[in-house]
């Protein structure tokens, strides 16, 4: 198991994440949950390291509770949600929720948004489920009509095909910021997706499952088109990475790493949404057998679908090597395309272990 080094080409469980803003080489941590004093423990001990940023995420948990305890222990730490699952709430309640975040952490909040996928939507949340892209369009522009009305007092009339929103009185106002709007941004896969994410939003947060040729040739001229209908440059657009990487500072750390993620790179190889990124690299043949495999009985089905990714599938969905070696791979392989790493490492190990991946990113 090696590095995969390679200079880049015009074609070419427990979670513990870090982002890594390589344009200003900052790193966000995630904020686990856990009790109001442990989380404030955790973000002021965040602070002091020296990160610049805590997110959240929506699995067991509310996305937004934490960063309120999170906030009130911090001053500088930028907070945020990667994800909330957006379809789970109506875009007023994720204006309310936002507004107030940006308000109590003084303009250091982002809210991240994911659309979910239909039976989570439909039968975890008894929500409804349409045409997931247009509706994450409008819901993005909902939100932003309702900021402005509140903001600047004006009239709140927005009315589309999924959401109205025509009532709005000072009451129930929370009145204007004293700090520009939260940013947007929304976690995106398909090219519908990413397409909603650069006509409408302030970023996108490319998934785990994905290739630096992928980002190359589909994601990133996807979303161009995005915002080049929409009369926009790609100037202070957040490209957010998720590679997954698997790194340790043992042999057998190590070993434990890569098995980790190898079978995480077939988890989601055998779900068909994702294909396209296979295709992409002729390997729809891999995606089939995966698929198969998920679907069948044996209990030791997980064990054999993470057997089936070879080392030249490993190495090309996934960051590989001990941490010193961790930094210039990355910056060789997505330097040019992404604003921001998120590492996506889905098996225990020591935070102290990424301390030599981020000195060698500054």
């Amino acid at each position: 198991m090696c590095l995969l080094h390679r200079k880049p080409t015009p074609q070419s469980f427990n979670y513990i994440s870090y982002f890594i803003y390589t344009c200003r080489m900052r790193a966000d941590g995630k904020l686990n949950t856990g009790s109001l004093q442990r989380i404030a423990a955790a973000a002021t001990e965040h602070e002091k390291r020296g990160y610049a940023g805590l997110w959240s995420s929506e699995s067991a948990h509310d996305p937004f509770l934490p960063l309120v305890a999170a906030a009130q222990s911090t001053r500088r730490l930028e907070l945020g949600t990667a994800i909330a699952v957006a379809f789970a709430r109506s875009p007023m309640t994720l204006a309310y929720t936002a507004w107030d975040l940006q308000r109590y952490t003084e303009g250091r909040f982002t809210l991240g948004l994911g659309s979910q996928v239909k039976p989570h939507i439909e039968r975890r949340f008894s929500m409804p489920w349409s045409r997931p892209a247009a509706r994450m369009h409008e819901l993005v522009a909902a939100i932003r009509a309702i900021w402005d009305s509140w903001q600047s007092g004006s009239r709140l009339s927005f009315e589309g095909e999924f959401y109205r929103h025509t009532l709005m009185t000072p009451f129930f106002s929370p009145g204007p910021l004293p700090t520009p709007a939260p940013k947007i941004v929304i976690a995106a896969v398909g090219e519908a997706m990413c397409r909603v994410a650069g006509e409408v939003c302030d970023g996108i947060l490319l998934h785990g499952f994905t290739t630096e040729r992928y980002i190359r040739e589909v994601t990133l001229p996807t979303v161009r088109q995005g915002r080049e209908k929409a009369g926009r440059s790609m100037n202070g657009f957040e490209v957010i990475g998720l590679p997954l990487t698997a790194t340790g500072t043992t042999e057998e750390s190590l070993a434990t790493a890569v098995r980790a993620v190898r079978n995480q790179i077939a988890f989601y190889a055998s779900t068909p949404a994702y294909r396209g990124v296979l295709e992409l690299h002729g390997w729809g043949a891999l995606g089939d057998e995966l698929h198969a495999l998920s679907r069948g009985d044996d209990p030791g089905k997980w064990t054999k679908m993470g057997d089936a990714i070879d080392d030249e599938v490993l190495n090309t969905f996934a960051v590989v090597g001990p941490p010193d070696r961790i930094a210039a791979v990355l910056t060789e392989r997505f330097g040019d395309l992404v604003t921001r790493f998120q590492f996506y490492a889905p098996y225990e190990h020591d935070i102290d272990q990424w301390t030599s991946v981020l000195a060698g990113l500054k």
